[in-house]
């Protein structure tokens, strides 16, 4: 069946009662696609009303069935922990940076330690000349403390400003990929985990991602939301390192690698499909196994999905 109803994509009024939201939520709460495409099942619900703008998610590799995430620009430099259903569990404060606009976070494990990518990467007025990428060890215990960052990585674009909420990790190819929001078609960059030195990095262009869906009829009728639903919000790559995830306002699309590089990947077809209805979808991660993805938006209450590819 399809996911049925559909908010209207742009940023939801605060007054929206929770019971409006729930009563859709329950009449979508198990759905797959006609097409045989991802199923997507309700995990729960963000209610804390710290979480009101969360702008990133990812899996924790250091703690079963807990999830990070995090708010974006205007808000403290803070990290949630919360089980997969979106219940908080603890909040941690980042030291030793300055916030601009966190747009989205990574989980990754190297050289036997679980870290966390923060990528202060918002850039709405298309005026930053400078970006910061900051990994965190992941903490081992669960409860309210300061953390700070274990390195970061200064990093500007090859050929101008360009807003970016979209960051993920390949540990094995020891590669950063990021991808732009508003360029269309949307555009695939890399820079290195762990560069020598702290000198300013330049982004390397890999380039663009195909397989983007056309706009419907009514869509090229209203040119402002078709352009919308298709700026990227969120990427992850999948713990095999073998398929790289990118969501949109609107659609989930999976690119998987083989044994080719990133830049040939997301040059070929993606898998496709509809996101259940989650009015601006802004965070994605896959699960510390990689059998599945998480997704929840930006307003409360929000939900938590689980999507099975």
């Amino acid at each position: 069946m399809p996911w049925g109803p559909r908010y209207r994509r742009h940023r939801p009024a605060r007054l929206r009662t929770g019971c409006a939201i729930a009563a859709l939520l329950l009449a979508t709460a198990c759905a797959r696609s006609d097409d045989g495409g991802p199923g997507a099942t309700l995990a729960g619900l963000l209610l804390d009303p710290q979480m009101d703008e969360i702008s990133g998610l990812a899996a924790s590799r250091r703690h079963e069935d807990v999830l990070w995430l995090h708010d974006d620009g205007g808000n403290p430099a803070r990290l949630f922990a919360t089980s997969t259903g979106g219940r908080r569990l603890a909040t941690f404060h980042v030291e030793g940076l300055t916030k601009t606009d966190w747009e989205d976070i990574a989980s990754f494990e190297l050289d036997g330690k679980r870290y966390l990518m923060l990528a202060d990467t918002g850039d709405n007025g298309g005026l930053r000349r400078s970006l910061q990428l900051h990994v965190i060890e992941e903490p081992a215990m669960l409860e309210n403390a300061r953390l700070k960052p274990a390195w970061s990585i200064a990093f500007r674009w090859p050929d101008g400003p360009r807003d970016c909420e979209a960051v993920a990790v390949d540990v094995e190819r020891g590669e950063i990929l990021l991808v732009s929001k508003k360029r269309e078609p949307p555009q695939l960059f890399s820079l290195p985990l762990r560069p020598a030195g702290e000198d300013m990095q330049t982004a390397t262009f890999l380039g663009e991602l195909a397989g983007m869906p056309a706009p419907s009829q009514a869509e090229q009728d209203d040119a402002g939301r078709a352009q919308f639903d298709r700026h990227v919000t969120a990427a992850d790559v999948s713990p095999d390192g073998g398929t790289l995830a990118v969501m949109t306002y609107r659609y989930l699309l999976l690119y998987p690698r083989g044994e080719g590089t990133w830049a040939e990947a997301v040059t070929g077809a993606p898998q496709v499909s509809d996101l259940p209805p989650l009015p601006q979808a802004e965070a994605l991660g896959w699960s510390a196994d990689g059998s599945e993805l998480y997704a929840t938006g930006e307003f409360i209450p929000a939900p938590m999905y689980r999507i099975s590819p």
